[in-house]
């Protein structure tokens, strides 16, 4: 955004923290407020009719979370969860939907980043049907990294396997392989990442495309 632009919402942001596994929104909860993040990321997740839910897409210092708030949805329609804890600053969507109809350089940059983040949700649900839990979940750590901007991130398997779909078990196995790869350390609910490019290599081809949306995005 232009400085103009960010002088212009400056003052109706109010900084928030956010703690692992923080409930967003749940799905029908009014959109009152939208958040863009500054550190830590959070999943958005879509919730079936057993309360069985998969990730769809995950949002950090990239992006906002709320922003189908100002294209005119008054409900969230996904569960959005923090995966990581940080920090982010909060606006009321009302007066968000204002800036986002009468400022331009706004405009343009929520579209890009709904853009992007439509393009991401595609590309999971391609990647969640095609591609190996190994594969996927090589992906996954290395976009968490990207955008928490760390190689080391608190994560614990219970909730790897919630976020990969698949049993605990599993992700034990796979967490188990790549440590024992030397890409990855994990120890007490923190995961290291040691070989970025062995990790790479590791990832299915989805992790490209999103590293391309990202140096876009940036």
């Amino acid at each position: 955004m232009s400085r103009e632009d960010i002088d212009h919402i400056l003052p109706e942001l109010q900084p928030v923290s956010w703690s692992i596994k923080k409930v967003v929104y749940e799905v029908g909860d009014p959109i009152d407020d939208v958040y863009f993040i500054e550190q830590g990321i959070a999943s958005v997740l879509t919730v079936m009719a057993d309360r069985t839910a998969s990730e769809v897409g995950m949002i950090g210092l990239d992006g906002m979370v709320g922003a189908s708030a100002l294209l005119g949805a008054a409900r969230a329609a996904q569960q959005v969860i923090v995966q990581i804890p940080g920090t982010a600053l909060r606006m009321n969507a009302a007066r968000c939907k204002v800036a986002f109809d009468e400022r331009i350089g706004v405009r343009a940059v929520v579209l890009r980043f709904v853009n992007g983040f439509t393009n991401l949700s595609a590309q999971t649900a391609g990647c969640n049907l095609r591609h190996s839990a190994r594969e996927r979940c090589a992906r996954w750590l290395l976009m968490a990294r990207d955008r928490a901007q760390s190689d080391e991130m608190p994560m614990t398997q219970e909730f790897l396997a919630w976020m990969l779909g698949v049993r605990r078990t599993g992700v034990t196995a796979i967490a188990g392989d790549l440590q024992r790869s030397g890409l990855i350390q994990y120890h007490h609910g923190r995961i290291r990442i040691i070989d970025r490019v062995g990790l790479e290599a590791t990832a299915c081809e989805c992790y490209g495309k999103d590293r391309d949306w990202l140096g876009l995005a940036f």
